[in-house]
């Protein structure tokens, strides 16, 4: 028969949400730390000429530049003094980790625990700073190149890289902060907050499109049922796992009986995450930024130049050549971040430590042969599933003309930070009605 504590968590609803004080009040510090967020996108750095920016954003409405605005929540194309966003510190963290697992020091700090956790955070911070003043010279020589500079000396250059970097810190701050006091994960919101941001403009320039009769309404409709579609997939996607048996040797339970301990080891179809498509996209835009950053024109009359012109047109978003790479890319990273975020030979030392073994397998060499081999094949089925969720898009939008509206990206980000966020809502509150079942039978304890 199932206990009460298990009918509470089968029956758990949000009924009860009045009740929980605590979870009202992080939920209200989330949504304040985020308003800030907004609030900042539309404070633009000093030195720039609203007027020349304007006319900039309508000569590259529809390039690279609105992929990259769109994770900012619109804070590159007003030139705010969060233009960056957090993506800096995601692209170092990246590198950090990877570099962990191939570097025999940074991996010696990772099995320090707490303590090299923390010495390995400082280095992405320091990462982060250096990619925020790097992509901060960019975006200020592109200030100065297109024109919407009002000045374009030395001081230009300094005040627009230290805020820059101000700003970017500042967000890591306040997403640490929602994670301590807010609910989710902080970074994840702000990236989340941003995309949502833009949802508006981008169905305003759909159904303008509609109207004026530049998309018909077959594909209108085609493409929404296209991304309802995608997200119920990504959440069934995202929810699923092979679970592994994991048996304990007979130990005596409280009656005297010999009794056998049994658990299982989930692993995530996609154990990577967001990552692949984050980092193949960067890896393939990174050219095309620079190039538009840094405010330079190939020589076309030159042969190196009319090369690097071609290529680089070859690589625009939604070209076949660029869709090819990306989902090569998004393949390459899958298998090399589940290979840097889950360790095999680590897992099963910890299983035979604890006596845990999977029956038919030896514990030691052959555990961790038999994990390894499990999780290729379904990481074959999740870099399968991410390069369909990330291409098919991108193939949609450039065989229909729709206005970027949803990138696989982004639906990603979107469904995986709410799923996760309705999870620990509901941790939340169900130990929310564990303490109140505890403080019942208290009660009742003392009354008798």
């Amino acid at each position: 028969m199932a206990s009460r504590a298990d009918n509470i968590a089968s029956n758990l609803s949000l009924a009860n949400f009045s009740k929980a004080t605590e979870l009202k009040n992080r939920i209200w510090f989330t949504i304040g730390a985020l308003i800030v967020f907004r609030f900042l996108s539309f404070v633009p750095l000093p030195g720039i000429d609203p007027v020349e920016l304007a006319a900039f954003n309508e000569r590259t409405q529809g390039g690279i530049l609105d992929i990259f605005n769109t994770f900012t929540g619109g804070a590159l194309e007003n030139m705010s003094l969060i233009a960056l966003g957090v993506m800096p510190y995601i692209t170092a963290s990246i590198v950090i980790q990877m570099a962990a697992s191939l570097h025999p020091a940074l991996a010696a700090l990772k099995k320090e625990g707490q303590t090299g956790r923390q010495k390995l955070n400082q280095y992405t911070r320091y990462g982060t700073v250096l990619l925020c003043s790097i992509q901060g010279f960019f975006i200020a020589q592109n200030a100065v190149t297109q024109g919407f500079a009002v000045t374009g000396d030395q001081l230009f250059y300094i005040v627009a890289i230290i805020n820059l970097v101000g700003g970017t810190m500042f967000l890591l701050w306040l997403g640490e902060q929602i994670t301590s006091r807010g609910i989710g994960n902080g970074v994840s919101l702000i990236i989340m907050a941003g995309i949502v941001a833009q949802f508006p403009s981008f169905v305003a320039n759909m159904f303008e499109g509609g109207r004026t009769g530049q998309i018909g309404p077959a594909i209108i409709v085609g493409f929404v049922l296209m991304v309802v579609g995608l997200i119920l997939f990504i959440c069934f996607m995202e929810r699923a796992q092979r679970r592994l048996l994991i048996q304990y040797p007979k130990r005596a339970s409280a009656r005297g009986m010999m009794q056998a301990d049994r658990s299982h080891l989930p692993l995530k179809l996609n154990t990577a995450g967001v990552i692949p498509p984050i980092f193949a996209s960067s890896l393939l835009l990174l050219p095309l930024t620079i190039t538009q950053f840094a405010g330079t024109n190939l020589d076309t009359s030159t042969s190196a130049g009319g090369f690097m012109q071609q290529v680089l047109q070859y690589l625009q978003h939604g070209q076949p050549l660029y869709m090819t790479l990306y989902a090569v890319g998004i393949i390459f990273f899958c298998f090399f971040y589940t290979a840097v975020v889950f360790n095999p030979e680590e897992t099963a030392e910890n299983l035979k430590k604890n006596g845990g073994f999977i029956p038919g397998i030896r514990p030691g060499k052959r555990t961790a042969d038999y994990l390894d081999y499990v999780l290729t094949r379904i990481t074959v089925v999740g870099a399968l599933y991410l390069t369909l969720v990330c291409v098919l898009p991108e193939y949609v939008i450039a065989q229909t003309g729709v206005p970027l509206f949803l990138g696989g990206t982004s639906l990603l980000i979107v469904v995986n930070v709410t799923v996760d966020t309705i999870s620990q809502i509901q941790s939340h509150l169900l130990a929310h009605q564990y303490g109140d079942l505890i403080k019942k039978a208290k009660l009742k304890g003392r009354l008798r």
